[in-house]
């Protein structure tokens, strides 16, 4: 008996097991999401030609620790990033470029290839030079009628000794510190204005002045001032590079054309150099090559071309936001994950801007592009196109 029972035990337990994996429903499994697929932009490049530049801007911003060389015919403009101060004691020493110089160097023989590219070189505040210490930057710098002579008078030493076209200033903010660097709300935004005064007055008309703008106007605070007083900057600078970028964080766009939700966006932040008297005709936008996801949460920023490589089974991109005209990652949860900047919403941008009589566009920066060039591209075309 026990010979006979156990065959039949095997075969019992043989069809349980061939019962029990079955769906009971007669259900198919999940399938695996299926990864997005971005659409093929073919986007031919707007000729280069005098009746179409007209004096545009199309600038890029290009960094010491780049590594790319750019397309010399679809910018107009190049900001070499940075130059940084060199103050002790509240004594200005000098400035030094960040980084190795043949990096510059390379970035400036750009104009034998197209003597029409302007080349100017940007300040920050910050500090990275291993023989360099955080001794007060541009706040420092502004407090002394000699620092900034002895610092205008250096700035024209260099543009004539590398034949480049001019400064750019990069102080965020007068009368805020976001990097540590020294700030003084009773005077530095009035300094500001008295040091692109210095600059203007030793360079001269030769050469162009410009610098990085902040979505607002100058904010009262205890004390004094934070931000910069864009009416007080205008009569010495050619032109403005807005910042219209880091205007937010998820879930909201950080660079949306217009968008309530957000804490600024394009609109409102031109509408603020308009309403201090600032002619469009020296406004330029500025346009993120990354996504902000974060302050303080990782992923802080990420780039376009990091953008495009992440995992289609787990993000959607290329999210169209009506509202904000702006795209935007999401996961597959349907979280707002980062805005961001592509062909289409930078061709809106592009048509905003020329129809309120603004100078072009910028963007931040060079190397955050993917390997076709898509978001330069777009930019040249947005600003150049009749």
């Amino acid at each position: 008996m026990k010979n006979r029972f156990i065959p039949f035990l095997c075969l019992f337990t043989a069809l349980w097991m061939t019962v029990g994996c079955e769906d009971p429903l007669g259900a198919e499994p999940e399938p695996t999401p299926e990864p997005e697929v971005d659409p093929e932009i073919v986007e031919p490049v707007v000729a280069r030609n005098k009746p179409i530049y007209d004096g545009r801007h199309a600038t890029a911003y290009v960094t010491y620790y780049g590594s790319l060389i750019p397309d010399a015919y679809i910018v107009t403009h190049i900001n070499y990033a940075f130059a940084e101060l060199y103050m002790v004691d509240g004594v200005y020493q000098g400035f030094k470029l960040q980084g190795k110089e043949a990096r510059f160097e390379s970035i400036v023989a750009l104009k034998l290839s197209n003597p029409d590219l302007k080349i100017c070189l940007s300040f920050t505040h910050g500090v990275s030079n291993s023989d360099n210490k955080q001794g007060g930057s541009f706040s420092a710098l502004s407090k002394s009628e000699s620092n900034r002579k002895a610092f205008a008078e250096d700035c024209l030493a260099f543009l004539q000794k590398y034949g480049i076209d001019g400064i750019d200033l990069d102080w965020e903010f007068p009368g805020l510190s976001w990097s540590g660097a020294e700030c003084d709300p009773s005077c530095d935004t009035d300094n500001y204005v008295l040091l692109v005064k210095q600059l203007r007055e030793t360079l001269g008309s030769d050469y162009e002045l410009s610098y990085a703008g902040y979505c607002t106007d100058k904010v009262a605070v205890t004390g004094g001032y934070r931000y910069v007083d864009i009416k007080g900057m205008d009569p010495y600078v050619d032109y403005v590079n807005i910042m219209t970028y880091d205007l937010d964080e998820a879930p909201h766009h950080h660079s949306a054309l217009s968008d309530s939700r957000a804490y600024k966006d394009c609109v409102r932040s031109v509408q603020a150099y308009l309403n201090a008297g600032v002619s469009p005709k020296k406004l330029v936008l500025g346009i993120p090559f990354y996504g902000r996801h974060s302050w303080s949460q990782k992923p802080t920023a990420i780039t376009y071309k990091s953008i495009l490589t992440y995992d289609r089974t787990k993000y959607r991109r290329n999210q169209w936001d009506e509202i904000a005209q702006c795209p935007y990652v999401e996961t597959m949860g349907g979280d707002f994950f980062c805005g961001y900047d592509n062909p289409r919403s930078i061709a809106i941008k592009g048509d905003w801007v020329r129809q309120k009589g603004m100078l072009g566009l910028m963007y931040w920066e060079y190397d955050q592009d993917d390997a076709k060039g898509t978001l330069r591209t777009a930019v040249w075309n947005a600003v150049m196109t009749n």
